[in-house]
């Protein structure tokens, strides 16, 4: 499968930062995207289509003026201005705070948030309504959520069936939730029925796999938890994990941290297996040391993609064709040989989003917003062919293949 690097369509509606993305389960048709304006929104990447009345009629010199525009729209300089935008199927509105994480279950019927309100939610898709509030006055997270998934029916990987939800944050803890149950705890919400409290520091990211939960934390571990036996496996990674990715048959995991490098880890004998970005000419360029930037695996588990934080100094990486200022960029590398395949550009986003590119800082004075390409998601777990990234743009760019 070769690396689909072609923009072919824009999601846009966020008031601000894009925090969070997810495709729905097999085979893949809409897109979730988390912001930080609070909302949820469900998209239809495939281009609207607008279908003129019949009645409908143009004047000559209205017609050449669209051809004009045609011609002026393909052309290199507008290529990425003028790609379609998605549908806007659905928003969910429910967080105080900005949106961080979601997660769908295998049947697409539900999803689960998780944000900066200290509280997880789980919604209905078809009505647009909270099934579930999972937070408690004395047994819930106690700072914001900075990660979700959904577990449950005993399956050996993918989404769950959402009987469980799992969830990470700031307070250092992974607290396990049941979905099928109500509300409880004298009027204070939800009690968790599992909270796994190893780690030292915060829990930047969970993935749940039939009875194990994986949560990587900034304390730089990555820690393993099988349910059934009561066991836990502890990585060292040593720099802040920042993101984590399985692979399909579970036997290996990406890990991101901010030492700008990903690596590829054997889960049996917990040994590095290969590791991307870092020092080398082919890293020359990607930084990762401050902010969360998400990794994954993807194209058939062929590829290792990760975002940019664009804190690189100026000039490093110009063989992505652009400059920072002009958007953001994706990094891809070879799994097998750990040698960069490609620079991806991320176009800002359509005409008309570039004022928010303009923000006025603490000094008062007006300064250019660098695009933080902060999140991914691929279609069927990597296994599709099209993707989606979003960050500090507030736009989502879908690829596809050329």
């Amino acid at each position: 499968m070769a690396f689909p690097y072609k923009p072919v369509a824009f999601l846009t509606g966020a008031n601000g930062p894009i925090h969070a993305l997810a495709y729905s389960a097999s085979p893949g048709t809409y897109i979730l995207a988390g912001s930080a304006d609070r909302s949820i929104r469900l998209y239809n990447p495939s281009p609207s289509t607008t279908i003129l009345p019949a009645n409908s009629y143009i004047t000559k010199k209205q017609q050449q003026q669209q051809q004009q525009q045609q011609q002026q729209q393909q052309s290199p300089q507008n290529s990425h201005e003028s790609l379609p935008e998605g549908r806007l199927i659905q928003s969910y509105q429910a967080h105080s705070h900005e949106v961080l994480s979601l997660a769908v279950t295998a049947d697409n019927a539900r999803f689960a948030s998780a944000g900066g309100d200290r509280t997880v939610f789980l919604w209905d898709v078809a009505t647009a309504q909270t099934v579930r509030r999972f937070s408690h006055a004395t047994e819930g997270h106690v700072g914001r959520v900075n990660c979700v998934a959904v577990g449950g029916g005993g399956g050996g990987g993918g989404d769950g069936d959402g009987s469980l939800v799992v969830s990470g944050g700031f307070d250092t803890t992974v607290r396990v939730w049941d979905a099928r149950g109500g509300g409880g705890g004298g009027g204070g919400g939800a009690k968790p029925i599992q909270v796994l409290s190893d780690a030292t520091d915060a829990i930047s990211s969970v993935v749940v796999r039939g009875a194990e939960i994986l949560a990587g934390s900034v304390d730089g571990r990555v820690r393993c938890y099988d349910v059934r036996v009561g066991k836990v496996t502890t990585d060292v990674v040593g720099a802040s994990v920042t993101s984590l990715c399985l692979s399909r048959d579970g036997k290996a995991m990406l890990v991101g941290s901010l030492d700008s490098r990903v690596r590829l880890m054997d889960r049996e004998g917990g040994s590095c297996l290969r590791a991307y970005g870092g020092s080398g000419e082919e890293a020359e360029g990607w930084r990762n040391v401050d902010f969360r930037v998400q990794s994954l695996l993807g194209g058939g588990e062929r590829f290792v993609v990760a975002g940019d934080e664009m804190t690189a100094a100026a000039g490093a990486g110009a063989g992505g064709g652009h400059a920072a200022a002009d958007g953001g960029r994706l990094w891809v590398w070879d799994l097998m040989t750990g040698r960069l395949a490609a620079r991806v550009p991320v176009p800002w986003g359509p005409g008309g989003t570039e004022r928010l590119k303009k923000v006025v800082g603490r000094d008062g004075k007006p300064k250019e917003r660098k695009y933080v390409v902060s999140c991914l998601a691929w279609r069927e777990g990597g296994f599709g062919d099209q993707f989606c990234a979003g960050g500090t743009s507030g736009a989502v760019t879908v690829f596809g293949p050329a």
